[in-house]
Formats: C-alpha cells, sequence, structure tokens
C-alpha cells in the first residue's frame, strides 16, 4: 500500500514538473510589491503510523529581483535517521526555458548549526545556486521520511513580507487510525481565505491567489495577518518516546516524564555548592542570589542535542562544562533552585519581537526558548538564563507579554509573562546645557533606562569605553558633537536598570539673528521621518509602551537675557501622550518634556491619525526659544 501511494504521489509531482512557469504567466496583481513569486507550494504528508511519516514537498518560485533570492533558497533541513529521496531541481529563465538540472548528488551536507552552536544532530543538504540575470524559477522537490510524528507543520500562505502565492497546498493522508486534530485560524483582516476538503482519512487545505505584504512601517507580523491551518496528532512519536495530546495537561505529564524528569537529576558536587551559599532571607533574595551565581560560572552555547533537541544537559554537564544552552541553562538553574528547596517550573515560550502566545484550546508541540517561572507570595519571578549580564526577575520585550507552558509533574498550566507599563520602560534623561556665544553648546547629562529601554542598552555593556562613546555618539547623531565621553556605565542586575553618564561639546546648535541667538527647545529628540499613506492596506502595530522623561537645564551666555519661550503644551491622544513645559529663573531656563506611547494593534484607517500625532511632537521638540544680548 505504501509503494503504491508514493507512486501516485509521484505522478502528481510529474505532472506539475511538465509546466515551464514563464513569469509572463504571473498575474499582475501578484507581481505588485513583490520580489518573489511562490508558483505552486505542493506538501503531502502521509501518516502510516505513530513512528511512521513522510513528506513530499514540490515548489516553484519565480524570483523576480535580488531581494528574492533568499526565498528561493534550495536546501532540505533533516536530522540523522531521516530518509531522503526523489530530489530533483530545474532552474528556468524568464522564457520558462530550462537553464540547468540538479540532483541530489549535486548538493553538499553540512551540520545545520547556526552561530553559536555546538552540538547539533541537525544537519542540511543545500545546493547553490547563483543566478545571472532576473526574473527566473526554481522547482524543486524531494521526499523525506522520519519517525517523529510530534512536529506536523502549520499550513499558512508565506512567511515573509514581499512575496505572494499562486497556489499553495497541503494534502494529509492518515492510515495510521490516530485521530487528527485540526483548527484553521482565519486571517483577522479578510486578507485571503482557506479552501478545504475532507475526505475521511484525507484533508487537503488550498489558498490561491494570495497577493504580496508589504513591507510597510510598523506592519504585524504576516502571521498576524495572514490565515493558518493547525494540525496535531492525539498519540505521537518522539524519538522513540511515545505520548498522547488529547489536551494540554496530558501533553504536559508526557513532557514532564520523557523529557524533563530524565535530566532532572542533582549531584553531591551541586548539592555542595548551594549549600556553601549560606542562602538567607526571602525567597526573592535566594533566589537572586543563585541566579546570580549561575551567570558568574556559565555561557550560552546552543546544544541540539537529546530527543529531537528537546531534551535539556544533565545538570552535571552544565556545572562541570560551564555552558548550554536554553534548556541545558534553565534546567540547571531548576536544579539549583530544588537543592534550596525552592519549586520552580521550565517553562516553554515563543520568543519574538511581536508577542504570540499557545492557543490554550488547541495543544501543539511548538516554542523555540525556555525560561524558568519562581512562584512566590510576591507573585511570580521570572528567569531568563541566557545571560551572564541580563539582570534578576527581568524579561525582555521577545518574550513579555505572551503565555507560556509551564511544565509541572500532573500537566501543564498556561501562564501569562508581565507585561510592562510605559512606566516601567522608561529613559529618564537630565542635561545641564551650557550656551555659548560661537553657537556651541556644554553638556553633562545623566542618563537612566528600565525596561525594554534597558534591553535596548544592553549592548553597551560588553563594549570597550572607546566603543560605548562612538554607539552613544550615533545613537545622538542629532548633536553635531566635537568630543562627547561616556562615564560611570552602570548594568544594575539587581534593579534591571541601565545608567551612564555623559559629558560632551557640540557645534552649530543655535543661530544668531542680529543681538539675539535661537535654539531648539530639546536637545536630542527622534529624527525619525513618519509618512502619511493614503491607501493604507493593513493595520500597524507599536509593539511596545514606553515612557522618555527629560529634565533639561539651560544656562545662558552673560550679558543675554530670556527673551522669548514657547507656550507650555501638552497633546493628548489614544496612541499617548506628550508634554512640553518651561521655566524661567533669571539666567537659566528648566524644560521639560514627556512622551508616552501605548503599545497596540491599530486599524489601519487609524494610521495617519497616529503619523499626524508623531509629527506634531517632533515639531514641538523643535520649538525655538529666544535668548537676547543685553
Amino acid at each position: 500500500m505504501m509503494k503504491i501511494l508514493c507512486i501516485g504521489a509521484l505522478t502528481v509531482a510529474s505532472l506539475y514538473y511538465a509546466q515551464t512557469y514563464p513569469a509572463s504567466a504571473i498575474p499582475e496583481n501578484l507581481k505588485k510589491n513583490a520580489n518573489a513569486v511562490i508558483r505552486k507550494d505542493l506538501t503531502t504528508i502521509l501518516i502510516n503510523k505513530i513512528d511512521d511519516i513522510k513528506y513530499q514537498y514540490y515548489t516553484a518560485t519565480t524570483v523576480l529581483n535580488k531581494d528574492g533570492d533568499s526565498e528561493a533558497l534550495i536546501y532540505i533541513p533533516y536530522e540523522k535517521g531521516n530518509s531522503i529521496s526523489d530530489v530533483k531541481v530545474n532552474i528556468y529563465d524568464e522564457a520558462g526555458k530550462k537553464l540547468k538540472s540538479y540532483s541530489k548528488s549535486d548538493f553538499g551536507d553540512f551540520a545545520n548549526n547556526s552561530q553559536g552552536t555546538f552540538y547539533s544532530d541537525n544537519r542540511v543538504m543545500a545546493l547553490s545556486f547563483t543566478p545571472t540575470q532576473y526574473p527566473y524559477t526554481v522547482e524543486f522537490s524531494y521526499q523525506i521520511g522520519e519517525e517523529n510524528t510530534v512536529f506536523l507543520p502549520d499550513f499558512i500562505p508565506f512567511k515573509s513580507t514581499n512575496t505572494s502565492l499562486e497556489e499553495a497546498q497541503i494534502k494529509i493522508i492518515n492510515k495510521s487510525g490516530i485521530e487528527l486534530k485540526t483548527k484553521t485560524y482565519p486571517s483577522k483582516y479578510n486578507y485571503t481565505s482557506v479552501i478545504e476538503s475532507d475526505n475521511g482519512t484525507e484533508k487537503t487545505y488550498a489558498y490561491k491567489n494570495v497577493p504580496a505584504i508589504d513591507d510597510a512601517f510598523l506592519l504585524p507580523q504576516p502571521v498576524k495577518i495572514l490565515p493558518k491551518v493547525s494540525f496535531a496528532l492525539t498519540k505521537f512519536n518522539l524519538e522513540g518516546k511515545q505520548g498522547s495530546m488529547n489536551n494540554w495537561g496530558e501533553f504536559g505529564s508526557w513532557y514532564y516524564n520523557s523529557i524533563l524528569q530524565p535530566v532532572s537529576v542533582s549531584t553531591p558536587a551541586i548539592k555542595a555548592e548551594v549549600a556553601a551559599l549560606n542562602l538567607q532571607g526571602t525567597t526573592e533574595e535566594k533566589v537572586k542570589k543563585l541566579y546570580q551565581y549561575m551567570q558568574t560560572k556559565t555561557r550560552y552555547i546552543f546544544v541540539a542535542l537529546g530527543i529531537g533537541g528537546w531534551q535539556p544537559m544533565l545538570p552535571d554537564e552544565v556545572d562541570k562544562k560551564g555552558y548550554g544552552d536554553c534548556k541545558g541553562l534553565t534546567n540547571y538553574m531548576k536544579t539549583l533552585l530544588d537543592e534550596a528547596g525552592i519549586p520552580s517550573y521550565y517553562s516553554v515560550i515563543n520568543s519574538s519581537a511581536s508577542p504570540i502566545s499557545f492557543d490554550p484550546a488547541f495543544p501543539k508541540m511548538g516554542g523555540n526558548h525556555v525560561i524558568l517561572m519562581i512562584p512566590t507570595e510576591k507573585g511570580n519571578i521570572w528567569l531568563e538564563n541566557t545571560s551572564q549580564q541580563v539582570a534578576f526577575n527581568h524579561l525582555n520585550y521577545t518574550t513579555t507579554d505572551r503565555n507560556v507552558l509551564s511544565i509541572r509533574k500532573n500537566g501543564i498550566e498556561l501562564i501569562d509573562t508581565p507585561i510592562y507599563s510605559a512606566e516601567q520602560n522608561k529613559e529618564k534623561q537630565l542635561l545641564k546645557i551650557k550656551l555659548n556665544e560661537d553657537n556651541s553648546i556644554l553638556g553633562e547629562g545623566n542618563f537612566s533606562f528600565t525596561g525594554i529601554q534597558y534591553d535596548n542598552n544592553m549592548a553597551l555593556t560588553n563594549l570597550s569605553p572607546k566603543d560605548r562613546n562612538e554607539a552613544v555618539k550615533n545613537l545622538l547623531d542629532v548633536l553635531h558633537f566635537e568630543k562627547i565621553e561616556m562615564k560611570n556605565f552602570l548594568n544594575d542586575r539587581d534593579n534591571a536598570i541601565a545608567k551612564f553618564d555623559l559629558d560632551f561639546k557640540a557645534n552649530n546648535y543655535s543661530k544668531n539673528a542680529g543681538n539675539s541667538i535661537i535654539f531648539r527647545a530639546v536637545p536630542i529628540f527622534s529624527d525619525n521621518v513618519y509618512k502619511n499613506e493614503e491607501n493604507r492596506e493593513l493595520p500597524f502595530e507599536l509593539r511596545q509602551s514606553f515612557e522618555d522623561e527629560y529634565e533639561i537645564n539651560f544656562t545662558i551666555p552673560k550679558n543675554y537675557k530670556i527673551d522669548e519661550i514657547p507656550e507650555n503644551v501638552t497633546l493628548n491622544s489614544e496612541f499617548g501622550l506628550y508634554k512640553l513645559s518651561f521655566v524661567k529663573n533669571g539666567d537659566e531656563l528648566k524644560v521639560n518634556r514627556t512622551i508616552r506611547i501605548n503599545k497596540g494593534l491599530y486599524p489601519k484607517e487609524k494610521y495617519n491619525d497616529y503619523v499626524n500625532f508623531r509629527k506634531k511632537t517632533i515639531n514641538i521638540d523643535n520649538s525655538k526659544i529666544l535668548i537676547t544680548k543685553i
């Protein structure tokens, strides 16, 4: 039966290979905003039994320009033990004339190691192709068989912007007798819809003629715009570990017993380490001391070994070698806490710039990162274990505001990570500015950053003083620096605050007007360009709330008086708040400036309202102050 099904599938692939895909046949609406057009994307999944699954892939992609090359890369990711067959590649020119054909023997075979990967069972077969003309079309197909049935792929039209789709189809033939659960998530914006067909053991889903999503300003990730279909077997296999997934609790019990429990093993050496720390005080104080101890003796290296790359290293290995990935370091930290008698929970999460959560109603293997959660009487403590520099109980913007799979002995609990308010994501800036008659300024600044603004400054931690100066100079390039010196940089790992002081001299800050000097009220401000869009097609996302609070104290030159200052201004908007105020005291002027932005996913109809709000804030930042010679 298996052979018959495979022969049938190959016959379908052969029919598509009879096509040549001239670029002239692409509909005009699919060329708009597109660097590449997916002509055909066909996947057939044959589930024979709990540990036997076959995939057949066929794609034909026309690349319109060099920016689309990444959409037609020719590679096959796999793990040891997978069987790969029927590999075919054809390259066509603009008219559909075949330029070259390749087979499996033309592929190189490499360790599939991203930067920082140390140990991995992941491999990739790849074919190098350098285009000499555009457009060109890559036709690519192969079959792969494996024993892991827990990772059924989601079906979405495409994953990147500036790519369009003529036709995509996924067909699942389930001969295993195991229930296959499916869930369709329609596009919230009616961008396109899924065509569904269910014939007992055979389910088919398709998309047709999906235009490209242009990479517009503040665009949400395509996954938030497009429809999706998810699949999961209620019984599955992962590297010989079989389990059930009728609900999150059942799946969590399997995860705990098969993945975590075998490596939740302490040692006398680890026990002695924890005892030597002589932990005292509250639960929070004990956790902080253990966490910062762990940070001093470990570093991050990705390790994709152990039950499909999902099982952590043993704590003893991490302890002795001083390295691990998010799984190994989190499991090691959990073991330290176990020895201290403090319960904690290994938590799987989707780490991404825009929040992506697990569906409470649809259990499915997923996530790409692991963190640790410790419940206390004052609330949950969250630990990011892959950084030697990050502060205690601080999650960055890629892990806040979403849920985690908190793995328990008796199942999984879906728990939300913290949401940082605008006030928690704050920059505080205190500037003392001395105005000079030659239009230059001398400045002293104190800066502090919390929340996501703390994250943004973490890159400074490992830089030399010279490189820090250069980084800040580039960051504050609205000023024309003659010299700049950053001092007293502090990464406060107890309170998640980054701080530094700044001394600088900048030229051409003010302008002469007869006996008067005119200068800008806010020395350091955002110079982003905000443009209206008359035909905005999609919503926009403000991914994080934040607040900037500035106090600027100007001292004017001797023999000058403050002649004109702007009116105090307050702008209120659903997108945030802006305030600018002035207090005059002799030859000194204090300027207070606050801007707060509210995160959210906003409809396209409000895009220009947001742009106009930000244009106003920038214009007010540029308010001018006039001083005149006495």
